[in-house]
């Protein structure tokens, strides 16, 4: 983290420019198949391998996606967007150019919200993916580079910031809720160990106070949160050493190498004229008609922020409950069908967030696999709230739940260990205890108090841990007093 002498010197200002892959079945412009994993370039064709005369085909699932997006982020979406050329030479890219999107984007000005803070999207755009270039070997002796284009031609929507954020830990908390708006929307599934999310950032300082941003350097191979996290750490700490020692900073662009946490110079920061970029003679504009726009808007789920306020107001939940259990959107609908059977949310959400999770987490298992349906964790707080078993039973009952994903009720038979809650039964068996411990309530009624934790644990034994405890101990003192 920045020290605070830096921090009081100088303002960091960055933006983020995040890929987001979207989840299509098939590429943005042919048929291939947009599935991760498969033998290196057996998901191509003339299309996405760039032979001449092949033309491109938009993939309307793509913009029903990128629509989703945008729309998500609350951007406005643009009536008619252009696809451009985005012209550079690089091994994967077999056309020598790039189909994106470039001065009419498909969607602008939407924002991110954070805790306190407002983070405006400047733009939000469709373009295909690149493929991937693999270097295989050990350093210092001689390598290997291949071509897999089983990437080329995935859709992506790209997301600019703008340049809002203003600190490292800012950009993790961004990042974090673009990431977790995306899953809601169901329009990736943001994977980055498997490119699904990636980001690059833009970083700058200027002297507090000053309006004017400074020059800023854009970093890669972020493909981490924590990457990101300690590559603005570093830069920012970089940049003011340059700038302190009367140095200027250069407009590049650096690469992040996490084995030692430090930016490396990758090369000069292209400018856009550098890419050349023109209208994409082979696809016709974009036109999105309002009433494709509205249907695509109708569909949208609530979004984690408004599903974390309604929660609280709904259910109770304190905003740490609410913000557990909207982690994911599987996980808030799991809890809400769970609280709509039950007279105490609080208590299905602690069974949720706090047994249930731990077992998810130690199995490595998921919502989809877990034997326990909501339903089993709403009965299973009614039997505690009816005084049917308690609360350390019911850890008993629900390891069982877990373990073979039957009903409470049923396992609280089997089991044996409902409580005894009726006063007539309890009775016989105090005055059983009583009875065979006439010393101990002899010393009792003398005044002896403490010996009540006794008589209760006899009771309890008698009863082989079935007693209500509550009820045992307003007897035993009924009784023995």
């Amino acid at each position: 983290m920045p020290s605070a002498a830096l921090l009081e010197r100088y303002e960091p200002v960055i933006g983020l420019e995040v890929h987001v892959q979207l989840n299509t079945r098939s590429k943005i412009f042919c048929s291939c198949s947009t599935q991760f994993g498969e033998p290196p370039n057996s998901l191509t064709c003339p299309v996405c391998l760039g032979l001449p005369g092949a033309l491109p085909v938009l993939n309307r699932e793509a913009v029903d996606k990128a629509m989703r997006a945008a729309l998500g982020l609350g951007a406005r979406v643009h009536s008619v967007s252009v696809f451009a050329r985005k012209n550079y030479f690089y091994p994967d890219l077999p056309k020598g150019y790039q189909i994106s999107q470039y001065d009419q984007p498909l969607a602008e000005h939407g924002q991110v919200e954070l805790d306190g803070a407002r983070i405006g999207v400047t733009r939000l755009h469709l373009e295909e993916d690149a493929g991937k270039n693999i270097h295989e070997g050990i350093p210092g002796t001689e390598r290997s580079s291949f071509v897999d284009l089983n990437r080329a031609g995935v859709p992506l929507v790209e997301i600019v910031s703008e340049p809002d954020i203003r600190s490292p830990e800012q950009a993790h908390a961004y990042l974090t809720r673009l990431k977790e708006i995306m899953l809601y929307l169901e329009v990736s599934d943001c994977n980055m160990e498997e490119g699904s999310l990636r980001c690059d950032a833009n970083v700058s300082l200027r002297p507090r106070g000053q309006e004017k941003f400074g020059t800023k350097v854009e970093v890669k191979n972020l493909n981490s949160f924590r990457y990101l996290q300690r590559a603005l750490e570093f830069e920012i700490e970089r940049q003011a050493e340059v700038l302190d020692q009367g140095g200027r900073i250069v407009q590049e662009t650096r690469l992040f190498h996490p084995g030692d946490g430090r930016t490396a110079s990758m090369r000069s920061k292209e400018q856009a004229h550098d890419y050349r970029y023109f209208p994409e003679p082979d696809l016709a504009p974009l036109e999105v008609s309002a009433e494709w726009r509205s249907a695509i808007e109708a569909s949208l789920p609530e979004l984690p922020q408004a599903k974390r306020q309604r929660l609280q107001a709904q259910y109770g939940l304190s905003p740490y409950d609410a913000q557990l259990l909207t982690a994911s959107r599987a996980l808030a609908d799991y809890f809400e069908r769970a609280a709509a059977g039950s007279p105490n949310p609080k208590a299905v959400a602690n069974w949720i967030m706090g047994d249930f999770t731990a077992h998810l987490n130690n199995t490595g298992g998921t919502l989809a696999s877990a034997k326990v349906r909501p339903e089993h964790i709403a009965a299973l707080v009614r039997l505690i709230e009816d005084g049917a078993i308690s609360g350390k039973t019911a850890k008993d009952v629900f390891a069982a739940m877990l373990a073979e994903g039957i009903e409470p009720q049923a396992l609280v038979e089997r089991m044996g260990v409902r409580q005894i809650s009726d006063s007539s039964a309890l009775e016989a068996i105090i005055d059983q205890v009583i009875a065979a411990n006439p010393a101990q309530a002899a010393q009792y009624r003398a005044g002896k108090t403490p010996l009540l934790a006794f008589f209760v644990g006899q009771v309890m034994k008698a009863s082989r841990g079935q007693a209500a405890p509550g009820l045992a101990n307003e007897l035993l003192r009924k009784k023995l007093g």
